[in-house]
């Protein structure tokens, strides 16, 4: 009797295999082309679903392999300096205008160093008996905030995530992100789900429109019950409490008195790492 190969052994060509045979083919016409092979068919309109799927699938995939079970997501501004950098703000200032606008960043830039700090903490937590990470940061990968997140977890040796997205600016990923898990979005709506599908905390510095849009989005899903409950911490009381008035929110009866409940107010990352640890039971130097 013949002996045949593997019984395991895949029978099928791979898409590799059948892209390196399609190039040689007679005709480079469009409509010759394999359907994952031909970008213009995949731009169309009508294959936004297409489009929508495989952004959610790739990140997802990649962190999958990469033995990623949970992560610890940064938000915050991508315009507050860090602390070297905001005398010289300051000083490059042309207008009054300009100016007043410098020092108010200056006074956050202290917040630069508490989320360096932080996913500096995070990022040591030992990995489970399995091999698998928790608590991964995750950012939106841009400069600022974002840049200081990665780079906690750089300095300590630990990979981080980055979920750029294209826009006209302040889209390149910072020069701390682990290259093997940045990923680059067209649809912001996915990548607002990357942020949360694997969260088990969530710190927001002070930030602009980006921030208060993820931080609501946050609040609103914990509220409704749609993921459950974990730690939202806010960095810096003074700044959250100007910018936004939870308690007139309550007063005008739009939110119940327990959803103030959801969120923390810290200063530090030591004071917002207790608040995560504390919420999990973690013990110094254990595993999750």
């Amino acid at each position: 009797m013949t002996k045949h190969d593997d019984v395991h052994a895949r029978r099928f060509a791979s898409n590799a295999e059948d892209a390196e045979l399609a190039a040689q083919g007679p005709t480079d016409h469009p409509s010759y082309r394999l359907a994952y092979q031909d970008l213009d068919f995949l731009k169309r309109e009508d294959m936004r679903a297409f489009r929508l799927q495989l952004e959610l699938l790739k990140p997802e995939l990649l962190q999958q392999e990469h033995g990623i079970e949970s992560t610890f997501v940064v938000y915050g501004s991508a315009r507050i300096p860090e602390a070297s950098a905001a005398a010289a703000m300051i000083a490059n200032a042309k207008t009054p205008v300009e100016r007043r606008k410098a020092e108010k960043l200056a006074e956050k830039a202290k917040y630069y160093e508490e989320a360096r700090k932080l996913a500096q903490t995070v990022s040591l937590l030992p990995q489970t008996e399995d091999g698998k990470r928790n608590f991964v940061i995750v950012s939106g990968g841009g400069p600022s905030i974002m840049e200081a997140a990665n780079r906690g977890a750089h300095d300590v040796g630990k990979e981080s995530i980055a979920l750029n997205i294209v826009l006209p600016f302040e889209q390149a990923p910072n020069q701390y992100v682990t290259p093997e898990l940045s990923f680059l979005f067209h649809y912001f709506a996915i990548r607002k789900m990357h942020f949360l599908i694997r969260a088990r905390a969530v710190a927001a510095f002070p930030g602009g429109f980006g921030t208060l849009d993820e931080l609501f989005e946050t609040l609103c899903l914990i509220q409704t019950g749609k993921i459950k409950r974990m730690p939202v911490l806010l960095y810096g009381r003074a700044f959250w409490e100007r910018v936004i008035d939870f308690e007139a929110l309550v007063d005008e009866g739009t939110v119940s008195p327990g959803d103030l409940d959801l969120f923390h107010y810290v200063e530090t990352a030591a004071e917002g790492w207790k608040i995560v640890a504390d919420f999990y039971g973690i013990e110094d130097g254990a595993s999750v």
